[in-house]
């Protein structure tokens, strides 16, 4: 899947490109920050930023700015664009390089902006968008067309084409709430501690999609803690409710992307002012988190899993390589090493037995009922 998101650090002034007051996700509220749109792309055991786009505010394109952003290096050409199209147009731009992918996932502020996924559906790419809990949903095709003109009444004529009926949409909140929502458990994948394991419903639905009726699945994901999360998505009609749910599910890893991006190589470390200095980081940055991607697939040809082992561990699967492995061995094969490639490689397998010996802690916690499912594990 391709998977979109933002993501913003914090800056001390505003002399950087893009910096100003605008929300900051990772501390909820709204600060003095720089917003990157990122785009990955996640397959099984393997994720990896693929492009990104720096969000420039509205308040960059008055006049009085204009200085500021040749100082900056802003290109001539570049307008103001919301992070949705800056996401949209990330979309097509690997897809236009051959990028394979099944399916787009993005939060609700991408999913609540319909001409998103009207583009999405006209383009032929299947989406799982998530959508906030107030959104409006039709559970049968309204009636949809021009109302008649009533006698007497004054004005112009109706000419535009309406929801007929009078009748108020539930919103997906709502729904989840109806008694003919049928809930089901839905083992998603395994994960690093165990298993994904939550609650699923999913209703065909009727959407206002540029100013008519258009159906969609609505997917709902019920928390342990009774909180629900909502999506809608344009999978064809067959589509069983597993693959709904593994696709609602797989937002996590460009949080996962992110994470890794800032905590593993240098994404948050950026104190360059200028516009081309951001792209530059960001290049380096994907091309970091590609040869990751590149180094697990590589290990997991090379040193196949061991069913033996999972056997001796009481363990369903091993781990996969992380990016604090990668780096050890990477200090190990750097011209100045740090470590020795035999040391790295007992730093890598004692990593490993540990998550493995977590993952059976916590399946074994799970099975005599002591734990709840809940949200994706870090």
């Amino acid at each position: 899947m391709l998977l979109l998101d933002e993501s913003a650090d914090a800056k001390a002034g505003t002399k950087t490109a893009g910096a100003a007051r605008q929300y900051n996700g990772r501390l909820g509220k709204v600060d003095l920050c720089q917003v990157g749109v990122f785009l990955a792309f996640a397959k099984e055991h393997t994720w990896t930023w693929v492009d990104g786009e720096l969000f420039l505010p509205e308040e960059w394109w008055v006049p009085e700015m204009v200085e500021e952003r040749q100082r900056l290096g802003i290109p001539a050409d570049r307008c103001f664009k919301t992070k949705v199209e800056l996401g949209w147009e990330m979309i097509q731009r690997v897809r236009a390089d051959g990028l394979p992918f099944e399916a787009v996932g993005c939060d609700d502020l991408y999913g609540r902006a319909d001409w998103f996924r009207s583009n999405m559906d006209a383009a032929g790419i299947i989406y799982m968008a998530d959508v906030p809990s107030d959104t409006e949903v039709y559970l049968k095709r309204p009636k949809f067309g021009i109302p008649e003109t009533p006698p007497g009444h004054r004005g112009r004529k109706y000419t535009q084409p309406r929801v007929l009926s009078s009748k108020k949409p539930p919103t997906v909140c709502q729904v989840a709430h109806r008694a003919d929502t049928h809930w089901q458990w839905i083992r998603v994948r395994p994960c690093e501690r165990g298993e994904l394991v939550a609650e699923f419903a999913v209703r065909r639905v009727w959407t206002l999609r540029d100013g008519e009726p258009s159906e969609e699945w609505l997917v709902i994901r019920r928390e342990a803690d009774g909180d629900c999360r909502y999506a809608l998505g344009n999978a064809p009609p067959e589509t069983p409710l597993e693959a709904l749910a593994w696709m609602h599910a797989q937002r996590y890893f460009v949080e996962r992307s992110i994470q890794d991006a800032k905590s593993g190589m240098g994404w948050d470390e950026l104190e360059a002012q200028k516009f081309r200095a951001w792209e530059h980081h960001l290049a380096l940055t994907i091309l970091a988190s590609w040869f990751v991607a590149q180094t697990k697939l590589d290990w997991e040809r090379q040193f196949p899993r061991d069913p033996g082992l999972c056997q001796d561990l009481a363990v369903d699967q091993l781990p996969a390589l992380s990016v604090a492995n990668v780096r050890k061995m990477l200090r190990a094969a750097m011209p100045l090493p740090q470590l020795s490639p035999q040391e790295a490689a007992d730093l890598v397998v004692e990593h490993l037995v540990n998550r493995t010996r977590s993952r059976k802690s916590r399946m074994r916690k799970k099975a005599s009922g002591r734990i709840h499912h809940s949200r994706d594990p870090a």
